[in-house]
């Protein structure tokens, strides 16, 4: 594996291996005249389909629903409500929550005010929240329930600009001081008051907003530092997510279902974005912890997904059927094998033999049919999955089923879509070719680059990292590593920064590694190192309801977390599947010499509220070898354990702290494909 570079020789046949522009984007013709911000593309659908759902919500086990129409007339009346509260021009308010109608109301409310919308991340800690309110001067908070009323309140005097801080859900806050706090009720009865006296208000103020208006500030995941607040204007939200809509024909008949962080961009553009320009209609489960059920009864037909939920699905799955009677067994491998064999052929569209389209429907009807619809992806016509690389098993699994699985490739500051795959042109091994109306090249280090209209204005105060993220000549910089195949394919190798070599020049790509790891269902992370070091290092977590139900099956007791990986027959199943990976490596001569030597099972799960993980689930890789040098430098020492003591944030916001004696295993390599050539 090698990434591209750019010389200056290039000829016209070299560059196009190295650059790529997406086609052009069809999706100026859904935008209607004069419709250049999303309030105005609310006004205007109301007419069209102003009768149809918008958003449902389950609520106490009931799934409650808004049309257009009357979603539009709460957003008028959070909307006049925020105005009668300050909520100015230019300045910010903070929503913090889980995804709800009126959350995503607030959010339109604050943008037909010219106000700017601040999602932020529903878990996290106090501290972290403080640095977003207080960078991002919100004047004032929208928050879900108690749990964030809390976190609020202990901001304090960290956050000067926060005046009020409205909230959804009363519960628990009767007895509250509300010197500050107002319900959201209140605000939308007081909203209504002031457009029962002034009918026009919040249209003229929709009227005054332009696409060039700053839409909404987004906070990138922190991994290497604090979080910077993205500025994206109308122009880089409306015309990517109209590009969107038109590439993958999405239509007022489609439903999503809304679970992932509203803080994160995805959300905002698939759940809102698109949403307003397509009219699909928006599901918001009752919590995080009834997304599974209410997946399998919303059955959406656009559908995205990190590669870990993906991974947990099929874990569930792999649970089920080891416990199935033999039988079932039986039919499950035999079918899943054929599946593999010809179902994406079939899925793409190429030829397949007519007994094995038979068969293939044959078990549709016993095993894909009813797989899909437990999973709750019966109606999934279009699905997505991206924020690091899937597995390519995982991958083929769920495309074998007939599900119209795709990578997309994107980022934050490019409003998400850089490269996505066309329907029936997917490979495994890449992101796709360039999104509509964007254009891609490599650096002269592999480092990808692009420009398109969903990149970002600028960093809220931050001028020094707005110019380190670009160009002078206007190209956004990715931070990755990548390289483009004979079809103009862009193949992510891993972050710029973190593609390093061994000792000996191997190149190492810690990410590829650890994605390659997390294939398995019984490794939840991973974390490599090896950067000028001798050999490839790894931490492991083992995936707690995967191992612990391999555990139970093979009647080893555990107690706890701690005690299960520490088992030594959970490091002979966790060394079976690096033994895999290994394998896997040497296949290829570039990376056959950054194969893993050593390992252990790290004692707890990486945690966000430990500052391990972003609140997006990136290994914050500098910061866990900081965190755990003990252990690091115990791998590199040949020590056959090594000890650590490491505090720990409880979910309830306690201080702990945890010592461990680990266990380190030695792991033999594979032998290399060139070897095993010359061999033959």
């Amino acid at each position: 594996m090698t990434t591209g570079t750019a010389t200056a020789g290039d000829t016209p046949q070299t560059r196009s291996a190295r650059e790529s522009a997406g086609a052009t984007g069809g999706g100026h013709a859904l935008l209607p005249p004069g419709c250049d911000t999303l309030p105005k593309l609310l006004e205007d659908a109301i007419a069209r389909r102003g009768d149809r759902p918008a958003f449902r919500e389950k609520h106490l086990g009931i799934w409650q629903s808004w049309t257009w129409k009357s979603w539009r007339d709460d957003v008028h009346a959070i909307a006049a409500g925020l105005h009668g509260l300050g909520l100015a021009r230019g300045q910010t308010l903070a929503i913090v929550g889980d995804n709800r109608p009126l959350l995503y109301g607030a959010i339109c409310a604050a943008q037909c005010l010219g106000a700017i919308p601040v999602p932020v991340y529903q878990d996290a800690v106090a501290d972290e929240m403080a640095f977003v309110l207080a960078h991002g001067e919100a004047a004032i908070a929208i928050a879900e329930d108690q749990e964030q009323v809390d976190k609020l309140f202990a901001i304090g005097t960290r956050a000067p600009h926060l005046a009020r801080i409205v909230y959804d859900d009363s519960r628990g806050l009767r007895d509250y001081d509300h010197a500050r706090l107002a319900s959201l009720e209140s605000v939308m009865e007081a909203g209504r008051a002031a457009l029962a006296r002034d009918p026009g208000l919040v249209i003229r103020e929709i009227a005054r907003g332009t696409g060039t208006d700053i839409a909404v500030m987004l906070y990138t995941s922190g991994t290497t530092g604090q979080p910077k607040g993205v500025m994206l204007d109308y122009d880089n939200v409306v015309t990517t997510c109209a590009n969107a809509v038109a590439f993958d024909r999405l239509s007022t008949d489609d439903e999503i279902l809304a679970y992932l962080p509203m803080a994160w961009v995805g959300d905002h553009i698939f759940s809102y974005g698109e949403a307003l320009i397509a009219g699909f209609c928006v599901a918001c489960p009752e919590s995080g912890a009834t997304v599974m059920n209410d997946l399998k009864e919303i059955g959406p037909t656009f559908f995205f997904a990190p590669p870990r939920i993906f991974e947990n699905l099929l874990t569930q799955v792999t649970i089920r059927m080891e416990d199935a009677s033999a039988p079932k067994r039986w039919m499950f491998r035999y079918f899943m094998e054929h599946a593999r064999r010809v179902g994406i052929d079939i899925l793409d569209g190429k030829p397949v033999a007519a007994t094995d389209r038979l068969l293939y429907r044959l078990g549709e009807a016993l095993v894909y049919g009813p797989l899909k619809n437990v999973l709750g992806l019966s109606r999934m016509r279009v699905g997505y999955t991206a924020g690091e690389a899937i597995g390519p098993d995982l991958f083929a699994f769920y495309r074998s089923l007939g599900l119209n699985l795709k990578q997309l490739y994107g980022m934050t500051e490019a409003s998400v879509f850089i490269c996505l795959q066309p329907d029936g042109k997917i490979k495994v091994d890449s992101v796709g070719p360039a999104a509509p109306d964007v254009q891609i090249r490599l650096a002269e280090t592999g480092e990808v680059l692009v420009k398109s209209p969903g990149v970002f204005r600028h960093y809220y105060k931050n001028d020094a990292a707005t110019r380190d993220a670009k160009t002078a000549d206007g190209w956004l910089r990715t931070g990755d590593a990548g390289l483009f195949d004979a079809d103009g394919h862009l193949r992510i190798i891993d972050r710029a920064k973190d593609v390093g070599r061994l000792a000996d020049g191997t190149l190492f790509a810690p990410k590829y590694i650890e994605n390659k790891l997390k294939f398995f269902s019984f490794i939840k992370e991973a974390v490599a190192f090896g950067a000028e070091r001798d050999a490839v290092a790894a931490f492991v977590n083992i995936d707690l309801e995967a191992t612990g139900n391999w555990a139970e099956r093979n009647n080893i007791a555990y107690a706890s977390y701690q005690e299960l990986a520490a088992r030594p027959e959970v490091y002979d199943l966790i060394a079976g599947c690096i033994d895999k990976v290994n394998r896997d490596l040497a296949s290829d001569p570039a990376l056959a010499g950054s194969q893993i030597r050593r390992f252990l099972v790290l004692h707890k799960e990486l945690d966000a509220d430990d500052g391990e993980l972003t609140r997006t689930r990136k290994v914050r890789r500098g910061f866990i070898g900081e965190r755990y040098a003990p252990l690091v430098e115990a791998l590199y020492a040949g020590a056959p354990r090594g000890r650590i003591a490491t505090d720990v944030t409880y979910e309830d916001g306690r201080k702990g702290r945890i010592e461990a004696d680990l266990e380190i295993r030695d792991i033999a390599p594979a032998l290399v494909a060139a070897a095993r050539g010359a061999a033959a």
